[in-house]
């Protein structure tokens, strides 16, 4: 008996056991939380109808584990960390550097590596499920990166790069797994080698339409039953897909029962008859780096058996079927599985040959074109003919492309006529069809026609190359070069359009009266005709895609005006994506329903080189309430010729009031400058209430790192130009703001450039224009937003074009140019960097940005460059005369030997020594300022005199002209700038940098309302947001220029600060840092409640050497929105911060005030005992209580190592009347 227990309970628990496994990770919620379907690769579903399963790596990584044997791994991290690449600045999911990823890190070792990403095990995948995921990595990245899939004893490849990686940012790729059954597991492996060492990354991994049909108790009258009591639709059964999970809507007695013939070629080629071209093979022989299927449809396995060809244009492929009797009363249903990738001029094309006595042509009853990816896709075509019929398959493709062909389905209806009738066999050759219209000619023949070569287009006497058609430049008569390129009203055909659909929807074009909506066309004709989104026999979940040919150049004001009707409530979705560089960037989206109306819509292009495509994408969902449908008509490119020049593209001297004039966004990225006069910085330069030119690197998500403002091409003038404009460059983490000159066949002229933020706050600024006489090429300008983050914003307005050169520019970091500065003397003063690091004199880094890509100006003071005593001048362009106190700032570099004397003159009619030095230099960058106030224009010069020593060297960079008196070393009341204060952001702490801003300022950042200097709005403070920190304690850097080494004694620094954080919650931390060669040392900090003032801070500073003073801003927990604030530094050279103590001869004062002094102190002191002694008789402790409360309310209380600061008193903390009553 208990033997027969133990039996029944091992039973049960196998059982139980089997089917909790099969339940779990079969992409089925089969518990109402969906918890089953945890940790599997992906979360549980989200909320949304028809979502997927998805992972985006931002809580953990969903179960995907790491099995590489090597330490070249995939971990789970962010963007900024050591593993990632320069590139890689963001995750997908959020497109800022706080979102999660899975990334492998640079490959150190020379031997080839490989990393393994394994999923967990999931069960059961339906023929439709795709996997979606975005990819970041190029071909410098990675050898390979492959995806495979593995259950019984089978690995599949699903889909591998072999360096065809392309593009830049994150990719989109959509894979198919096909049917499989039992269990499975995803593996993803990225291979580098000693040659390809960056990083390669994956985000939001997304598992679509992948769970099989749950149990129904009943089915629709559309509908089949399951043995496993599934429901799936009638059209799905004996299609050669497993739809129910059972295989029985497959099953062969069922099918066999209504005489459906499936040729799936394990056998050869049945009934069929290849008349040329076309080879049965296996996926296992598909060779590497080629488009070949790697699995075939019928097993989805490598060892199953298809068709395939590799037939050029011109000799294609045809597969020939028997004849069939005529399909009139029942029309005879053919399904086939077909295979198109490698190559966009690939086609298939299916036609119908009838032994009609009339006619002998063949009609063309379907065709599909294009490299549709690498998957098998089905169709399905009616067939109805009053005569017997032969169905013909004729595929032919491009280099590299393959066609295949798989599971061919005849239904009952197709009854094949018997072979003992003597029936004479159709033509074999390859029909005549209507071609692309590259191939074809328009109008009479001409004797010009035997000039033009093959592929060729003609008309009239010229012959145009298939690069001229679709370029927006009409050159035929009529512009017949420039039809059938997607511009159209679709009344005379799809006038380019070519459906390039996978799944169950696709764009076909149709007349308004055989449409239930819309009832008519966009101009109102109910007998016209438009593109609409309509079902299709695909097996995929997929939107519908229709295609444009090969466009291109456009011009930089190219828009597409069209009308669409979008009726598709709740889940219909009609967009607009560019296909550039082997990637799809959306160009517009809209959710929103027409309101059962054609509505109209213009869509910015921009400039785009050749080649490009546009691609339609329509998703709606038949079944839902309310669905009518998408449709487009109307399509027009405007102004994309990119030769004509329009009188408003002129206009480059604009204020942004009434358009954006000459100046047009690129719209290559997702960050797009737009006009606007409520963002970013909340008020223009003109009037304070204007527009102006924005870049918003968050909205939307902008994951590309930057975006361009462009102009039409311009005719140069005889004469150079002064361009000037204002920007406003603000955020902790904003990056650089270029301007750039471009011209054919010429190298990008860099004519300005600013990098890091630049307070909050509109800068003027002036590039000249030189326009070479000798050029007749046209010229466009280019202001360029690289940006480093996703704080901050960058405008520009108020920009203004007149005859004649610039003043020389306020400020140059020689980033971008050599800001018009001339050599002159036996030295040569050059532009240097040191990206290679090959540079063998020089510093190792400029100043601007303080890495080896920076740029600076340098002179080898080498005696074989510059002999002992001669000199080499660096003269500047004239700058404007000034009518207030300037101060010239700038930054040197002298060798660790004595390279010479480094001497600065201002020119003035005659040169005058305003700055001189003669000492070896070392391995920091050193401030040099002069005060200047010239009253006509005048020049600087950076004289060089050699001292004959061997590899020395003299580097500046960092020229600023600023108003007002030079402030004193290490010292800034903020008021005009940062002064000699260095916010650099530094990578290794997040790439944040302080900013600059005072209260009357709209800011998008919490700022202190006041200042400390003038306690008014109107003040100006350094500060920094906290709350773009992330929670592991990255910091920001406010750096002071190198000092010299302190005296006996030290020095002091004072300085007011403010912390605006909510009480009893997360604060910041405001820490001051010593930074030598001896190393790091905190000097002070505080991270205490405080309420929003401004508080006084002081540290005595002391070192034997040369050193920077950093004010170091971070969090002590989780970011919370509060400013950190600095005002008012000074630092007091060889002073204490400490009062002196009185000596001797000060503490000589009369005795009577000393004694009455004495004498009120002791009255004091006995009222006091006197009072306590009264209190504690009538057993009153108060007194007691009062002190424990005080004890608790230490935060106010800032401790340092050699002295005690006490905030001052505050309402809270005063003397009550009644204590002063007690007392």
């Amino acid at each position: 008996m208990y033997l027969l227990l133990l039996l029944f309970l091992a039973s049960f628990s196998a059982s139980h056991s089997s089917s909790l496994r099969k339940t779990t990770c079969n992409f089925v919620c089969d518990f109402w939380d969906c918890s089953d379907e945890s940790q599997c690769g992906y979360h549980q579903e989200y909320s949304s109808l028809h979502a997927p399963f998805a992972c985006n790596f931002e809580e953990d990584t969903c179960g995907w584990q790491d099995i590489s044997t090597s330490g070249y791994r995939w971990v789970r991290d962010q963007a900024g960390s050591t593993f990632g690449s320069p590139e890689l600045r963001s995750d997908h999911t959020f497109g800022t550097d706080l979102g999660w990823f899975m990334v492998v890190g640079t490959h150190q070792g020379k031997e080839p590596a490989t990393a393994i990403l394994r999923s967990p095990v999931l069960h059961e995948a339906a023929p439709t499920c795709e996997i979606r995921l975005r990819y970041h990595g190029n071909i410098q990245d990675v050898v390979n990166l492959q995806i495979e899939l593995t259950h019984n004893s089978e690995t599949l490849m699903l889909w591998q790069s072999l360096g065809r990686m392309g593009g830049s940012g994150w990719q989109e790729l959509v894979v198919s797994t096909g049917r499989i059954q039992g269990d499975f597991w995803i593996t993803i492996s990225a291979t580098r080698n000693a040659t390809h060492r960056g990083a390669v990354a994956l985000d939001d991994m997304e598992f679509w339409n992948c769970g099989l049909p749950s149990p129904q108790s009943s089915c629709t009258s559309s509908q089949q039953h399951c043995n496993n009591y599934a429901c799936v639709a009638l059209t799905q059964l004996c299609d050669g897909e497993d739809n129910c999970g059972d295989a029985s809507d497959e099953d062969q007695t069922s099918c066999s029962k209504v005489n459906h013939k499936i040729t799936d070629f394990e056998n050869g080629l049945g009934e069929w008859e290849n008349a040329t071209g076309w080879v049965i093979t296996r996926g296992s022989e598909a060779s590497a780096a080629s488009a070949e299927p790697v699995r075939d449809h019928s097993k989805n396995s490598a060892s199953g058996s298809f068709l395939l060809t590799k037939a050029d244009q011109g000799t294609p492929a045809v597969l020939v079927s028997p004849e069939f009797h005529p399909s009139t009363t029942n029309s005879c249903l053919f399904t086939f599985y077909y295979y198109l990738h490698g190559s966009e001029a690939g086609s298939l094309q299916l036609f119908l040959q009838s032994q009609d006595p009339e006619s002998h042509q063949m009609d063309l009853i379907r065709t599909r074109q294009g490299d549709l990816g690498a998957a098998w896709v089905r169709d399905k075509v009616t067939i109805y003919s009053k005569h017997p019929f032969w169905i013909l398959l004729k595929g032919e493709t491009g280099p590299g492309g393959v066609v295949g062909l798989d599971d061919l389905i005849l239904n009952q209806h197709c009854k094949q006529v018997s072979k003992v009738e003597d029936i004479r066999p159709p033509a074999t050759s390859a029909p005549d069809m209507p071609r692309h219209h590259q191939g074809t000619k328009t109008g009479p023949r001409t004797p010009a026609d035997n000039f033009c070569e093959p592929g060729q287009f003609s008309c009239g006497e010229l012959c145009l190359s298939p690069e001229q058609l679709c370029d927006f430049v009409p050159q035929c008569a009529g512009g017949v070069d420039e039809e059938n390129c997607g511009g159209t009203n679709f009344e005379s055909g799809p006038g380019g359009w070519r459906d390039a659909s996978i799944g169950s929807l696709q764009w076909q074009r149709i007349r308004a009266q055989d449409s239930s909506d819309p009832k008519t066309d966009a101009v109102g004709n109910e007998a016209g005709y438009f593109l609409s989104v309509q079902r299709a026999w695909g097996q995929l979940m997929g939107v519908a895609r229709a295609r444009t040919p090969v466009l291109g150049p456009s011009g930089p004001g190219c828009t597409l005006k069209m009308a669409y009707y979008l009726q598709g409530n709740p889940q219909g979705i009609l967009s607009l994506g560019v296909i550039e560089d082997g990637t799809h960037k959306l160009a517009w989206s809209i959710q929103k329903n027409s309101n059962d109306t054609w509505t109209w819509v213009t869509v910015p292009l921009g400039e785009r080189m050749r080649p490009f495509q546009l691609e339609l994408l329509g998703l709606v969902i038949f079944s839902a309430p309310g669905t009518k449908g998408i449709a487009v008509d109307e399509i027009t490119f405007v102004n994309c010729n990119p030769t004509v020049t329009t009188e408003k593209d002129t206009e480059l001297s604009c204020n942004f009031e009434r358009d954006s004039c000459g100046w047009y966004p690129e719209h290559k990225t997702d960050a797009l400058w737009r006009r606007t006069s409520v963002q970013g910085p909340g008020y223009d330069h003109t009037t304070s209430q204007g527009h102006f030119m924005y870049l918003d690197p968050t909205s939307p998500p902008a994951r590309g790192i930057g975006a361009r403002l462009l102009t039409a091409p311009q005719v140069s003038p005889a004469y150079n130009e002064c361009l000037s404009f204002w920007y406003h460059l603000y955020g902790p983490q904003i990056g650089t703001l270029s301007l750039t000159l471009r011209r054919a066949g010429e190298a990008d002229t860099h004519l300005w450039a600013r990098t890091g933020t630049h307070g909050n706050r509109w800068h003027q600024a002036w590039a000249t224009l030189s326009h070479p006489s000798d050029s007749p090429e046209k010229y466009q300008l280019a202001f360029e937003a690289h940006r480093n983050g996703y704080h901050g914003n960058i405008a520009v307005d108020d920009i203004t074009v007149r005859p004649g050169p610039c003043w020389a520019p306020r400020r140059c970091s020689f980033e971008n140019s050599d800001c018009g500065f001339l050599s002159s003397g036996q030295g040569a003063w050059q532009r240097r960097g040191n990206a290679t690091g090959s540079t063998v004199r020089g510093p190792r880094a400029d100043h601007t940005t303080e890495t080896p890509e920076g740029h600076y100006m340098m002179v080898d003071t080498s005696p074989s460059a510059l002999p002992q005593g001669r000199t080499a001048l660096l003269t500047s362009e004239e700058y404007s005369p000034l009518a207030q106190p300037g101060c010239l700032t700038f930054w040197y570099h002298l060798s660790l030997q004595n390279p010479g004397t480094f001497r600065v003159h201002v020119e003035e009619g005659k040169r005058r020594q305003v700055f001189s030095v003669n000492a070896p230099g070392g391995f920091t960058w050193r401030l040099g300022s002069v005060d200047v106030q010239p009253e006509k224009a005048w020049k600087v010069i950076f004289e060089a005199v050699g001292a004959g020593v061997e590899h020395t060297y003299m580097a500046v960079d960092d020229l600023h002209l600023k108003d007002g008196p030079c402030p004193q070393p290490g010292s800034c009341d903020f008021e005009s700038d940062m002064c000699s204060w260095s916010h650099t952001a530094w990578p290794g702490l997040g790439g944040y940098s302080w900013d600059w801003s005072s209260g009357a300022i709209p800011s998008r950042y919490p700022q202190p309302s006041v200042d400390h200097t003038l306690g008014t709005e109107t003040g100006h403070f350094a500060f920094f947001d906290t709350s773009v920190l992330g929670p592991g304690g990255r910091a920001a850097w406010l750096q002071s220029e190198p000092l010299p080494p302190t005296p006996t004694g030290g020095s002091c620094l004072r300085f007011w600060y403010y912390m605006g954080f909510p009480e009893h919650f997360y604060k910041g931390e405001l820490k001051v840092l010593l930074l030598s060669s001896q190393g790091l040392l905190i000097l002070w900090g505080t991270e205490a409640y405080l309420r929003q003032q401004w508080l006084e801070g002081q540290v005595q500073v002391t070192s034997p050497v040369e050193f920077q003073i950093i004010f170091e801003a971070t969090l002590g927990g989780q970011p919370v929105l509060g400013p950190i604030a600095l005002d008012d530094i000074v630092y007091q050279t060889g002073q204490s911060c400490e009062p002196p103590m009185p000596t001797r001869e000060d503490s000589k004062s009369p005795t009577i005030p000393v004694v009455t002094v004495t004498l009120l102190a002791a009255l004091l002191l006995g009222l006091l005992a006197f009072g306590v002694w009264r209190r504690m008789k009538k057993g009153d402790h108060s007194f007691k209580k009062q002190e424990t409360t005080a004890a608790s309310g230490f935060d106010n209380v800032v401790f340092n190592s050699d002295h005690v600061t006490l905030p001052p008193i505050t309402g809270d903390q005063t003397t009550t009347p009644d204590a002063i009553q007690d007392l």
